[in-house]
């Protein structure tokens, strides 16, 4: 048990990482097993209530893959990804809206209003936030052979328009986002929650980007946990894809890190989501955890 000054030895410990970030917008993906563990969800969103009430925004994007393959069982259909990327038909759109606009998101805003926080759920249909197109898909063969294929009614971001998210902001709420956008002719479109929250990341200029996630980070050997790559810079990230270390749906994660970085987000981090309170160790710490994207083509930063 921690005494009063241990309490207050790290309370002191944070302070440069509050006045570093004070006023800073920082994004979040949220997903994985952090969205099912009832104990891992409430330290996710007890995380982002404290990030506001010490002057950090935090602007939330979540996923729910697990909870979408649940109930698209319940009907009788079976999922299939192409590239970490759901193939989505007609029905299967109806569902992953229903579940993700319909019941996660106001799950996840209820919870971070019992615990004092004062959130407000949207999609990215409205005001117009996510502009959505097709999206085709890419199929990797093993003799290298690339293909592409239609997924259905999954999209990617055309244009964020983030006036609802920036008033969200400036009235003191944490924006809650589900990743639907809307076509030119109104059609829903399921999109990667990793792809919105990196696009989010950079309209908004973000200090950071953090993608939970439920893996320790990027492992360079998938059966050894101690073979975490703590740093990946952007120039390597082709390679890795090519050697399979960075493979199915950590590509998309990785790719929304690179682009953001690209465009003027400061630093993006893959963190383990089943580790308790990882977003306030990544923020408040120099121990960081994860793994972490930077610029440029090799050495370690960290």
């Amino acid at each position: 048990m921690l005494s009063a000054l241990d309490k207050a030895e790290i309370l002191v410990e944070a302070l440069p990482y509050i006045k570093k970030f004070y006023g800073s917008t920082v994004v979040i993906k949220y997903g994985g097993h952090a969205m099912v563990n009832c104990d891992l969800k409430k330290a996710v969103i007890t995380d982002l209530v404290l990030m506001k009430f010490v002057g950090i925004n935090p602007v939330v994007v979540h996923g729910g893959g697990p909870e979408i393959t649940t109930m698209l069982k319940k009907v009788g259909k079976e999922s299939t990804f192409v590239g970490g990327l759901r193939v989505t038909d007609e029905e299967t759109m109806e569902i992953v809206e229903m579940v993700l606009a319909g019941k996660l998101n106001k799950e996840i805003v209820a919870l971070a209003n019992s615990l004092g926080g004062r959130a407000v759920g949207i999609s990215g249909k409205d005001a117009g936030l996510i502009e959505a197109a097709k999206k085709m898909g890419t199929l990797r063969h093993p003799d290298g052979h690339v293909e592409n294929c239609d997924l259905g009614y999954v999209g990617e971001v055309k244009n964020i328009n983030p006036a609802i998210v920036h008033t969200l902001i400036n009235e003191g709420y944490i924006p809650v986002i589900s990743p639907v956008g809307v076509g030119a002719d109104g059609e829903s479109y399921n999109i990667n929650a990793d792809t919105v929250a990196g696009k989010l990341a950079e309209v908004l200029k973000a200090a950071k980007l953090m993608i939970l996630t439920d893996v320790e980070g990027i492992l360079r050997d998938k059966e050894d946990s101690s073979s975490l790559l703590s740093v990946i810079h952007t120039g390597e990230i082709n390679r890795l894809i090519e050697q399979g270390i960075i493979s199915g749906g950590m590509i998309p994660k990785v790719e929304c890190c690179v682009s953001a970085i690209n465009n003027g987000v400061k630093s993006t981090h893959i963190l383990d989501g089943r580790v308790p309170h990882s977003l306030l160790l990544e923020v408040f710490t120099d121990k960081g955890v994860g793994t972490m994207v930077v610029a440029g083509d090799g050495g370690d930063d960290r």
